[in-house]
């Protein structure tokens, strides 16, 4: 074996602690430092691609929600066209009315006019509404089966303050006819401006 000279052992054993010293400052100086950098610009790129992924879906969401609100902008000017017109709403209560109740044995001779009323509901709510007084006669089940079709076909009419009386007239067949009051609290459709 060939044996190193004392000093040249020093400096070899001198030179490797220098290389691990200067590896281990540029490890933790450079490396070390460019590794990190490299990780917030991957988080960066993560969260710029969720950002992006996001943008693309309410891009894509814009479509249908647009074709929501003009689907129910649509339904909406439907249903105004079968509320009550501001400038005539007695005489469209009786048609309304009386195209109703052609399908049932219900008899209504008095239609009260209307009466401004408020809707209350919400504030800036661009809607009136009127309230009319209806009496009639009819047999119990049919005024019921008539009832509560009508509420179900107009869903802005409410109908409140039901009071029902015997009819001193009976039919033939054993049906007991009763008198009937309500009112009818409809929605008027607005001014167009």
């Amino acid at each position: 074996m060939s044996k190193v000279p004392k000093e040249k052992r020093d400096k070899i054993i001198l030179v490797g602690i220098v290389t691990v010293a200067v590896s281990a400052a540029l490890w933790l100086l450079l490396i070390n430092s460019q590794r990190h950098t490299l990780r917030n610009v991957r988080a960066e790129a993560v969260k710029s691609r969720d950002q992006s992924s996001r943008g693309y879906a309410t891009l894509k969401t814009r479509e249908d929600v647009k074709q929501q609100f003009e689907e129910a902008t649509r339904r909406l000017q439907t249903r105004e066209t079968a509320m009550a017109a501001p400038n005539d709403m007695y005489s469209w209560l009786i048609q309304t009315l009386n195209n109703f109740r052609s399908n049932y044995r219900v008899d209504i001779p008095q239609f009260g006019r209307e009466v401004p009323a408020e809707v209350g509901i919400f504030a800036k709510f661009p809607y009136r509404a009127a309230l009319f007084n209806v009496r009639g006669t009819a047999n119990y089940h049919d005024f019921g089966r008539f009832l509560a079709d009508f509420e179900n076909a107009f869903p802005y009419i409410r109908v409140q303050n039901i009071e029902l009386k015997p009819a001193s007239e009976s039919q033939g067949d054993g049906r007991e006819k009763l008198n009937f009051s309500l009112e009818l609290l409809t929605l008027v459709r607005p001014i167009a401006p």
